[in-house]
């Protein structure tokens, strides 16, 4: 990869693509630590009511992505969170709703609406967020702030949600920017940044630890080498695909011939990504959000499914299970791909083509979305089971949020996205050189 980023930079446009790149990384990351007026941060990170080290709450999740900007109470506290779960909401929908389903497949035009759809949902999923925030933190309002002196209490919040929002958008704004003029998958771009400055800061604070107590060392680690190992697993398992093998036809157009060759199917053994936890540790907490800004002083839903609880616990993986086949059936469509199969004059070897080699696909498709299933679940509970089984150690619980399961596995995955998405401008430009 390194080297893929060293022979890249000395392409002239990609240079340019990729200096552009960090320039609006740099911006993104400046905003995550400008405060926004109206929030008192030391009355909010001294409150006993904020709860940002449970990764799997929804403010949990917010703060890991953005890179700490929710606990710096900054302008992009929302960081990229209202626009990725509009994303998910609306890419479900297209299976429910049959009218966005045909939309998605008519072309250019029919992804521009889909597009302008989740933009409208990320505005109103912010919205609802920001509220949350300012409901949950309303303690930290600073009624005494220059900006804000004598306005009252309500007038301060509603100020406060619309610079969250207005902040949320423009986040948008700089990922769809990174993807258009930059190297690409601007979204997942911040979200990667994000996640490597709050690991960087939770190590920071594990290190300081070291000063205190050298016993912390061997704390260090070994935990460095269980998340050495977790990476590995990550990066083996993100690779691993089952290749169905297809033959196609020889045909005869005219004077020349097609076909006669033979080419594969790959299924990936974890096909969906991390989609499957975020959405179901999202499904987990939302009523938690709704709870905190209608009743805020009712705690029961945090006694019975706070994060590391052994309900939730039980509830995430189950909710992972079904997420993971129901997002595979969206992503690898065997209906769709035994068709094309079909019209191009292919077959799998042994399965005659049309509706078999459809159920054929999905017996494949069903027993390797387990795997991964199962996979996605124990990589989501390993720091739940971790704290469970370790106790309340503050060197242990520092270092599993600097460098979580799920946060590893989001780096990998943009890490790797990212490497492609370099071959393939290189490999775009060698081919336009070839051809001029």
């Amino acid at each position: 990869m390194f080297k893929t980023i060293v022979n890249a930079f000395k392409i002239k446009d990609i240079r340019r693509k990729m200096l552009l790149t960090l320039l609006l990384l740099l911006i993104y990351r400046l905003g995550c630590w400008l405060p926004v007026p109206g929030f008192d941060i030391s009355a909010i990170l001294a409150a006993e009511n904020t709860n940002l080290s449970g990764e799997f709450s929804i403010f949990g999740i917010m703060n890991m992505i953005s890179g700490n900007a929710l606990q710096n109470c900054s302008v992009l506290a929302l960081g990229v969170s209202p626009y990725i779960t509009a994303s998910i909401v609306i890419q479900l929908l297209t299976v429910a709703i049959p009218k966005l389903g045909r939309l998605a497949k008519q072309g250019e035009d029919g992804k521009k609406k889909i597009n302008l759809y989740t933009r409208i949902a990320a505005l109103v999923l912010a919205l609802a967020q920001a509220i949350g925030i300012v409901v949950t933190y309303s303690e930290g309002l600073d009624v005494n702030n220059a900006l804000w002196a004598g306005a009252p209490t309500w007038l301060i919040g509603a100020g406060v949600v619309l610079i969250l929002v207005a902040g949320g958008m423009f986040t948008v704004w700089l990922g769809e920017r990174i993807t258009d003029l930059g190297i690409g998958n601007g979204m997942s771009l911040l979200i990667f940044v994000g996640i490597l400055s709050t690991s960087a800061a939770s190590f920071a604070q594990a290190v300081v630890l070291v000063g205190q107590d050298i016993t912390y060392v061997w704390t260090i680690v070994l935990y460095l080498v269980a998340v050495i190992a977790i990476f590995a697993l990550i990066v083996f398992v993100d690779g691993a695909e089952r290749r169905v093998p297809v033959q196609y036809a020889k045909q005869i157009k005219g004077r020349k011939m097609y076909g006669g060759q033979s080419t594969f199917i790959p299924i990936k053994v974890n096909g969906s990504g991390v989609m499957p936890i975020i959405f179901a540790s999202a499904l987990l907490t939302f009523p938690q959000l709704i709870i905190s800004i209608f009743a805020p002083e009712s705690t029961w839903y945090q006694e019975w499914l706070g994060t590391g609880s052994w309900l939730y616990i039980v509830l995430l993986a189950l909710l992972i299970l079904a997420f993971s086949f129901f997002y595979a059936q969206i992503t690898f469509d065997t209906e769709d791909i035994s068709k094309r199969i079909q019209q191009q004059g292919g077959f799998i070897t042994g399965i005659r083509a049309g509706r078999p080699t459809a159920d054929y696909l999905k017996k494949i498709s069903r027993r390797i979305t387990f795997f991964g299933a199962i996979y996605l679940a124990l990589i989501a509970l390993i720091p739940s089971l971790a704290f469970k089984a370790i106790g309340d150690s503050v060197g242990w619980g520092i270092l599993i949020n600097a460098f979580s399961s799920t946060g590893l596995m989001i780096l990998v995955s943009v890490a790797l996205e990212f490497d492609k998405q370099l071959e393939a401008q290189m490999l775009m430009r060698n081919y336009k050189g070839f051809l001029d």
